[in-house]
This record gives structure tokens, sequence and C-alpha cells, in this order.
């Protein structure tokens, strides 16, 4: 049932980003004259199609991985010339830089208008009070202590943990101090190359904090079939006491145990219904997103409720959330935009690409998650689609935008050969970027 809600929830996201894609090139090549032949949302054969009154072909075709609008060329065949005036290589160079701007732009809109609904919805979210320090880490060696609440980050406002994390992404390749203020005192955390050569996805570690989590205990809730915990004969309910004779208290450490096996059998003492009994448990290995190899068994624990001195409802009034949602939609565009440039220059792994099936994977979860869930991935996807699409390759939008640009400076356009020449290296190039993209979306299965 999993495989069928994520391929439902990618049709779904798919579906929604590239038809306000689309229907941008399409709403602003109206406005300037130029005539739109073919609107479609999705690749191949037309499941379903109408025409307009000004003779737009509007159909939804059976590969819904896409969609385009086929505007009017006399490049692409016999115009008549009654109707020369509305094609679009006819068109000013400004007018084809409004149109193929206008689909990445649209892409932001709906991020924004997504980000202005979450927070006039309100938004629940974890208070950034900093939990366990590791040992001999930047954090320790700070000062900063766990239950303090952090407030701001490199003199930025914080609200929520997903805030710090997005402030800490874009300080990635930092050498020197990381300031972090708390209610009552500022602290510089010491880094050298933050984050360069690890996971992205937890800034944390590097700095030795931790979010504040409720005391977990080590008892099973969930066991994957034929995973190393249900191959052990560990089943829901069981209780972990100690591990090769040492004492466990709390899920973390059972973890820790865990992650840093070398796949050597461990000496499990475990309670269920007053009953005691031994488990040989022999973990399996993986590789997480760092790159790093740790131990893994296919269990899981019940988390506890959050206090509510915890949890932090983020809302606004319709009028306050304009500016808001403003501020975090060019925030996550300028993040995009610096990760990507850093995954050029080597700060950030080409590893960390996604492709159709973590967005299928992370689609579905976060519709299983809830509304917020959901309309944050599909924002962020939407941003990441239209900051992509304005990157000067050719063959996306920002390459077209680029010939038009030179075009605009030289007066007259790039010839054929050139721009045939382009699109065929914008052909390698972004194919070479899907092929990777999948490639490591099968290496996190």
């Amino acid at each position: 049932m999993g495989i069928v809600e994520n391929i439902i929830a990618v049709i779904v996201v798919l579906g929604v980003l590239i038809t306000f894609h689309e229907y941008g090139h399409f709403f602003v090549a109206r406005r300037c004259g130029v005539k739109v032949l073919h609107f479609s949302v999705g690749f191949g054969k037309p499941l379903w199609s109408i025409y307009d009154r000004h003779g737009t072909r509007f159909s939804i075709a059976a590969i819904p991985l896409g969609g385009y609008v086929k505007m009017l060329d006399e490049r692409e065949g016999p115009v008549a010339e009654e109707e020369r005036h509305r094609a679009f290589n006819r068109a000013s160079v400004f007018r084809r830089i409004l149109i193929v701007a206008a689909g990445p732009l649209a892409n932001f809109l709906l991020a924004w208008v997504i980000y202005w609904a979450l927070f006039v919805y309100g938004i629940s979210a974890l208070v950034p009070v900093v939990g366990q320090i590791a040992p001999d880490s930047p954090a320790s060696h700070s000062g900063i202590a766990e239950g303090e609440q952090i407030t701001r980050v490199e003199g930025r406002e914080v609200l929520t943990w997903e805030d710090i994390n997005l402030r800490l992404v874009d300080l990635i390749g930092r050498s020197g101090t990381i300031s972090f203020e708390t209610t009552e005192h500022r602290y510089d955390l010491p880094v050298h190359r933050y984050l360069v050569g690890d996971d992205p996805s937890n800034p944390l570690q590097p700095l030795g904090l931790s979010v504040w989590q409720p005391k977990v205990a080590p008892r099973i809730q969930r066991v994957v079939a034929e995973g190393p915990a249900a191959q052990a004969g560990l089943k829901a309910g069981d209780l972990v006491t100690r591990v090769d004779g040492q004492p466990i208290t709390d899920w973390a450490a059972f973890v820790a145990h865990v992650q840093q096996s070398d796949s050597h059998s461990m000496q499990l003492e475990v309670e269920n219904a007053g009953a005691s009994r031994e488990v040989v448990l022999t973990p399996q290995r993986k590789q997480a997103n760092n790159g790093k190899t740790i131990g893994y068994i296919g269990a899981a624990a019940e988390i506890p409720a959050y206090p509510s001195r915890y949890v932090r409802d983020v809302s606004f009034s319709p009028w306050q959330a304009v500016p808001r949602a403003v501020g975090k939609t060019w925030d996550m565009i300028q993040l995009t935009t610096v990760s990507i440039g850093k995954m050029v220059v080597g700060l950030i792994s080409p590893s960390n690409l996604s492709g159709p099936v973590t967005i299928a994977r992370v689609a579905g979860d976060s519709a299983r998650s809830g509304v917020e869930s959901f309309g944050s991935f599909l924002a962020y996807l939407s941003i990441s689609l239209g900051v992509l699409n304005l990157l000067p390759i050719p063959m996306l939008d920002g390459g077209h935008l680029l010939y038009f640009v030179v075009e605009a400076v030289r007066g007259r356009p790039l010839s054929d050969k050139v721009q045939m020449l382009g699109l065929k290296i914008g052909m390698l190039v972004v194919g070479t970027l899907m092929m990777l993209a999948l490639y490591f979306d099968l290496m996190r299965l």
C-alpha cells in the first residue's frame, strides 16, 4: 500500500508543479500576443483533450513526468502569413525573455502562496531547546548547556529547529565561528570547513548539538519483516535492558551501540511481559547519506509525545503572513542556489542529488504526515524546480534566457549552429545529472 500511496503522491506533486510552471509560460505568452498551440500536462499519448475559443489544445497525457507549452513558431513549421505576427520567434527579445522566465517565476509564486497558507493555518514546530551536548565538541567547548533555548543564529532570529537547520546549511564551508544566541547568553562555536564532507541533512551533529527529546525507553514498537531484528527473534513489546553486559536505559544509547557495531554479533538481554531472555543480534551495515557506514537492525521505538512547552504553534494573520511568506520563499531560493553552487565547487557531495525515487518516497511520507509536511515539501520542490530551470544550461529555461540576453546585447541572435551545439551540450549535462540522481536514489534504497 505504501508504494501505491507514494506513486499517487508523486503524481499529484509533479502534476501541480508542472501545471503551474507551464501555465506561467502560457499566461504570459497570451499577454504578449503569442499564439499557444498546445498546453500539455504529461508526455506521450493524450488521454484527454479540449480546445478553447483561441484554438489552443489543452490535454493530459499518459506519462505524468513533465509537460510542455507549444507556441506558434516559424522555426518548427510553416506559419500562415496572417498569423506570423503571433509567432514566438517574431516577438521582441524582451517579450521572449518574459515568456520563458514566467515558468520558474510561477513556481516561486506557488511556493509563496503555499507558505502564506501555512503561516495563516498555523505550523506546529519544536522549540529550539538544546538537548544533549556531545563531549569534546564545538558546542561543549563553547559552554552552551542542555536545556537552553536558541533564539538567534549568526544574528538572525530563529523560531524553530527547521529555521536553525536552514541557516546552518547556508553556512557550509565556514571556517572560524558560528554564533548562537540563547535567551541569556551568546556562544561562538569554533568550526573549520563546516559540514564539508559531512551529511548536510544533519547540520547539528558536527557542532555537537542535538534537539531536546523526551527520554525514550529502549522498548521495541515495530520490527521490519525479515530484517536483522526479526531474524534474531525480537518482536514488538521487547524491552532491551543490556547490550553485551552493559545496562541500557534509553533508546538513543541502544541505537548508538547498533550504529557503531561492525557486523559482529551483540548479546542482548530483553524483557517482555515479565519474562527475560537473551538474544543474539547481528546488525547489518548500510551507507548513510554522508558516505559513512553504520549498523542497523530494522526496528523502531515508540516516540512519546513532547510536552507542550517544547512545541510552538507558529501562525500569523493574513496580513502578517504576506511578508513572512515572501521572506521564507526568498530564503529557500537563496539556500537552493547557494547549495547548487557549493555542490559545483565540491563543498557538498553530489550524493545529495535526489531523483524520482526519492521524490516519490518523500512525497508519500510527507502526505502521510499531514498538511504541514506535504505543503512544505510541495513548496520546497516548487522552488527547486524554479531554480533548476533558471540554470544557464541550454535545453532549460535558463539556457533560453542566456541566448536571449546574448541576442539583446549583440543585436542579433546566435547562429542556428551554435544554438544546436548548445542544445546537445545541455542535453548531455541534464541527462548526466538525471542518471546521477537516479544512481544515488538506488544507492539509498
